[in-house]
């Protein structure tokens, strides 16, 4: 049996009051509520990251402040299934019956790319660098860990080294000279959440 999966990127970035961060949760809640609404069948999901999170104010998403003062490994679950909660209650239903996955990535896209820093390095056309992105790898125990400042963040440290250095360009190059199956292995928690949107596919 064979299936048919496709996605759809919510959200419009001309909306946004400037390019890059995260939408206020209320938008983001919206949008979600109103695809799964509209399709009975979707399931939705997101990837966001947690420093980027807005966290005071309107546009705070749920959690996000109270997760300060948790333990490391415990911030982003924090943020994870207080928006699960809020949008349930949004909706009047209860949390089973949702069909979200929320995912919130520590310390952003560029974390997952070094999950093998020679490929990384090929795949920006940059194979002289394997050496220092092995580097800063070393430092943490997983890629998912890669940062300690606002200023060391995982596309802080490639910029660095990689003077206009194009997010989305090279990073999908890199994704895919790296390849997913090495992503999920050395990042823990990504590969949880890839592993279960797998399963809803299966089960569908």
């Amino acid at each position: 049996m064979t299936h048919s999966v496709s996605a759809k990127l919510m959200g419009n970035a001309r909306l946004r009051e400037k390019r890059g961060g995260v939408k206020p949760w209320p938008a983001v809640r919206d949008d979600i509520a109103r695809h799964l609404m509209h399709d009975k069948g979707c399931h939705s999901t997101t990837m966001v990251d947690y420093y980027a999170l807005p966290q005071t104010g309107q546009k705070a998403w749920p959690g996000r402040a109270a997760a300060n003062e948790c333990a490391h490994d415990d911030k982003a679950r924090t943020v994870q299934d207080a928006a699960l909660e809020d949008l349930a209650q949004h909706l009047g239903v209860a949390k089973q019956e949702l069909r979200f996955i929320p995912y919130v990535v520590m310390h952003e896209f560029e974390a997952l790319l070094f999950s093998d820093c020679a490929s990384f390095a090929e795949g920006i056309g940059r194979k002289e660098l394997g050496g220092e992105f092995q580097k800063i790898r070393d430092q943490f125990a997983t890629p998912e860990e890669i940062n300690d400042s606002p200023h060391t963040a995982p596309s802080k440290r490639v910029e660095k080294l990689v003077p206009g250095y194009q997010k989305p360009f090279l990073g999908n190059l890199a994704a895919l000279e790296i390849g997913l199956s090495r992503m999920r292995t050395e990042c823990p928690r990504f590969g949880l959440w890839v592993a279960g949107l797998e399963s809803i596919a299966e089960a569908a």
